[in-house]
Parts: C-alpha cells; sequence; structure tokens
C-alpha cells in the first residue's frame, strides 16, 4: 500500500473560484468552464460564489482560515490591492497571454508604482448614452456628436413634450457622479493625461477643465423630468424601459435589464465632446479581475486557468455571455448583442480611461468618490454651482492626499 487516494488526487486538481457575481453561476458553468475543459480536460473547475453583499467579509474569513478557494475573483483597486499587501494574491505579471492588457487595463490590479499586476484583467465596463431608437425617429432627431448638439437635443425633447429629454435621479448620489460626473468628464480632463495628472498633483479640481464639467452637469437639471430629485436608479430604469424616456446616461451594464424590460428599439452613443475638440475619451471602466490565492495547492492548474482567460476565446466567450461586461484583453472579439457592439465599438474612435476618484485619491478621509457623489448632485440640482463644486472637492482631496498640498 503506498496510500494512494484516487479521491485525493482528484480534489487536488479542483480548482475552487471565489466570486460576488452569483447571477453569473449558470454561465460559468453551461459556457466557460466547459469551453476550458475542452482543451484542459485534466484540470476541473468549480465556481462557487458568495452573494455580492457578503463577499469581502466572507472572502477574508476564508483566507485567514486557509479554506479560501484557489482563484480569487477581484473587485479594482484597494480592495484587492490590500490583499496582494497581506500577502493573499500572488504575481502574475509572468502568466502566459498577460501581454494581451494595456496599462489602463491592468492599473486597477498593480501596485500604485505599476511593477506589479495581481490580478488578471477580466472585464469593464464603458460609459455613455442609452437612446429610444423609436423615439428620436419619431421626433426627428440625430444622435448628437457635440455638447451644443447634445443640450439642442435635450431641449427638442422637451418642447415637444412626450418624454422625459434625460432618465437620471439625484436621490441615489452615485448615480449623479458615475453616469454624470466620469461618464462626460474624460472629455474635459483628456481622460489618462489628466487622471495620471491629478494623481501626481499637477493638476487640480479647481482648475478649469473640472468646473466646465460641473457647469455641464449643471445644464442636465431641467431635463431630467420631473421629480427627478427623488428619482431612485431602479426609478431611472423603469422610467426609461417602459418608454417615457428618450435618453438614459449609462453604464454598459444596463444593456441587459433594457434587453428583458424594453420592448422598443435602443441604441448607445458615447459622451458628445465639447465643441471643436477632435479627440473623444470614454470611461472604459475595469471592473472584474481574477487572481490566484497564494496558500493555494494548485498554483500551476491555476495559473493554466489564468492564462486560458487571456486568450480571444475566454474573452470573446464571457462578452457575450455577459452583455455590457467586455473583455480587457486587446483581443478583438466578436460580439452579437447590437448595443454591446456599439458601445465596445468606441474603443476603435476614443481613448480610453477609468474613473479618475478609484485609483489612490479615495483612500483617505474625506473620500475623493463620496464627495464627487455630493458635489455632482448639488451641481444638478442647483444647490451648488460649479466652482463651489470644485473646491469643495478640492478642499477634501488637499486635507489628507500630500500630493494635492
Amino acid at each position: 500500500m503506498t496510500g494512494f487516494s484516487p479521491v485525493a488526487s482528484a480534489q487536488a486538481e479542483e480548482l475552487v473560484i471565489e466570486s460576488w457575481r452569483n447571477d453569473d453561476i449558470d454561465i460559468w458553468n453551461k459556457q466557460i468552464i466547459p469551453a476550458f475543459n475542452k482543451s484542459h480536460p485534466d484540470v476541473q473547475v468549480r465556481f462557487a460564489p458568495t452573494p455580492p453583499a457578503d463577499y469581502n467579509a466572507s472572502l477574508n474569513a476564508k483566507l485567514a482560515a486557509g479554506t479560501a478557494g484557489d482563484l480569487i475573483t477581484c473587485r479594482p483597486f484597494d480592495v484587492s490591492l490590500d490583499l496582494y499587501n497581506q500577502g493573499h494574491l500572488t504575481k502574475i505579471d509572468a502568466v502566459e497571454g498577460m501581454e494581451n492588457f494595456s496599462d489602463v487595463a491592468k492599473s486597477a490590479w498593480q501596485t500604485d508604482d505599476g511593477s506589479t499586476t495581481f490580478c488578471l484583467p477580466m472585464a469593464s465596463v464603458i460609459h455613455g448614452f442609452i437612446y429610444n431608437k423609436e423615439a428620436f425617429k419619431e421626433l426627428g432627431l440625430e444622435v448628437p456628436k457635440t455638447i451644443p448638439e447634445f443640450m439642442k437635443v435635450l431641449a427638442a425633447i422637451k418642447d415637444e413634450g412626450s418624454y422625459a429629454p434625460m432618465s437620471m435621479g439625484t436621490a441615489d448620489q452615485w448615480e449623479a457622479a458615475t453616469m454624470g460626473f466620469q461618464n462626460v468628464g474624460p472629455n474635459f480632463w483628456n481622460g489618462e493625461e489628466g487622471r495620471k495628472a491629478l494623481i501626481a498633483g499637477k493638476e487640480k479640481l479647481t482648475d478649469a477643465q473640472y468646473i466646465k464639467v460641473f457647469e455641464h452637469l449643471a445644464e442636465w437639471g431641467p431635463y431630467l423630468g420631473k421629480g427627478y430629485q427623488a428619482q431612485s436608479y431602479p426609478d431611472s430604469q423603469n422610467l426609461f424601459s417602459l418608454g417615457r424616456a428618450a435618453i438614459y446616461p449609462a453604464g454598459s451594464w444596463d444593456i441587459a435589464t433594457f434587453n428583458s424590460q424594453a420592448d422598443f428599439e435602443f441604441g448607445a452613443f458615447p459622451p458628445p465632446v465639447p465643441e471643436g475638440q477632435s479627440t473623444c475619451y470614454i470611461s472604459d471602466h475595469t471592473d472584474i479581475g481574477l487572481g490566484i490565492n497564494a496558500a493555494s495547492k494548485n498554483v500551476k492548474a491555476a495559473e493554466t486557468f489564468l492564462s486560458w482567460m487571456t486568450t480571444a476565446e475566454a474573452g470573446e466567450l464571457m462578452s457575450n455571455a455577459l452583455p455590457g461586461f467586455f473583455a480587457l484583453s486587446n483581443h478583438k472579439i466578436n460580439l452579437t448583442d447590437p448595443v454591446a457592439k456599439e458601445f465596445v465599438g468606441w474603443r476603435d474612435s476614443c481613448e480610453s480611461t477609468i474613473r479618475n476618484s478609484y485609483q489612490i485619491l479615495s483612500r483617505g478621509t474625506p473620500s475623493l468618490e463620496n464627495d464627487l457623489w455630493n458635489v455632482s448632485v448639488g451641481v444638478i440640482n442647483g444647490t451648488m454651482t460649479a466652482t463651489e463644486a470644485a473646491e469643495k472637492a478640492q478642499t477634501g482631496l488637499s486635507s489628507w492626499y500630500k500630493p494635492q498640498q
């Protein structure tokens, strides 16, 4: 007797994936894992999600107890950076296929100096505007390319009166910052150039480009429909899906909701650029990563799975299974959802960036992210001027972040 156990051996080769995306369990079990096993039948994979609200606490408890899975689904920026700094995630720069990702794609899962990557960039979400194609045709409107054209479209919809021009509320606050400030802002601060300049302390939130963003947001208020100040995010989704609003400031994750709820044809357009500006910028925001548990007994198999996830096959599979969540690799992928195809197509004509408050700048108190929620609401509701909004955000950031002092 050698003590060999075929059961133990099989268990040793099983990879367990920790994730907060419990809604995706069928996609993993019926599409992603079977596709991987066609070329790697000897590596078994089990997707073991936790409800989103419980994920961080549950994962930390499992890591502390040594019971966490082999692969860790990574939230962007500081939460995952903390896991790496605590020794829970491995360095994966040498994994085959990592060269398929840009510095922007990897930035959410790297050390501050960019020298080490600890999670595979798996999916991003893109910001823009979703619009009711039938309403636009009915009203004789064309998709706006510049901000002046955008404002003329909103005014025409309001004057005609059949639809709310735009469906967004300020009750939940985050929506005003995420679908407002972070959506249109990159066209004003030149995407990655401006985002990195804030981190370096070379630009400030009181500079003219940021005041112009807030001035533009202040123009939105009259076009958001009656009672928008009390309108929640689900209310905004419902208003648009019921066909009562013509435009919806969007994250691409909303595509699936409208596919299931809207009974009209809808499309998408990128954030309109300021008059006379030739370069466009989009928020192509890093959202989901995948890393290796440093305590895994199956690191080689985990690296094999990660390497497969860098391929065009895996990227295309996931992007089509989850319309509005886009592979971050530089492979050309074929999408079947027409609106998802519109969103991802902007990568060919616009420069990609990520939300400017997410890396480094929201570590202190007050958090820049939370301040941007508050001031974005203020300018849209008309309770704060653009200059006041910029000064409040800058004062909060410079109170704790040394490069901004």
